[in-house]
């Protein structure tokens, strides 16, 4: 791990409206900052309503968390939190979270909705009604005469 890494500060819930500068100016007061960034969109280039504060010292930023965490910038009551070290982000445990539901869902059989449909369709048709496939009456797109699309 980084020095920079280790003195590093999440900065959650931020408005559409704050820019690098205003991040700084609002870090700056509780030691040297090494870099104030919004982290924006790569395609749209807007703000994703978050961003991160390097200090170079661990007591200022610990000093920064404890003074912003849950203040108002720029009409938006912001979460300040150390940051994660980049290999295990709050989005890793997420994935791995997901991996767990995905894993359950395919042990079990079990569509994606929990309606206890079949995967594999286990002789239902596509509808989860629980007709057979090979039925010999009409189904009521197969109909003639209705006045269709």
């Amino acid at each position: 791990m980084s020095d920079a890494d280790e003195f590093r500060c999440f900065i959650g819930g931020l408005a559409w409206s704050t820019s690098d500068r205003k991040l700084k100016d609002a870090f700056e007061k509780y030691g040297k900052l090494l870099e104030a960034k919004v982290v924006v969109d790569k395609f749209s280039g807007r703000s994703r309503g978050f961003g991160f504060v390097t200090f170079d010292d661990k007591e200022a930023m610990e000093e920064a968390i404890e003074a912003m965490n849950g203040i108002d910038l720029d009409g938006r009551t912001i979460t300040v939190d150390k940051a994660q070290p980049q290999g295990s982000s709050r989005d890793d445990d997420d994935r791995h979270r997901e991996r767990g539901r995905d894993s359950h869902r395919s042990s079990g059989g079990r569509d994606r909705d929990g309606g206890g449909r079949d995967r594999d369709g286990g002789g239902r048709d596509r509808d989860g009604g629980g007709r057979d496939r090979d039925r010999d009456r009409a189904g009521p797109y197969e109909r003639r005469g209705s006045s269709g699309f």
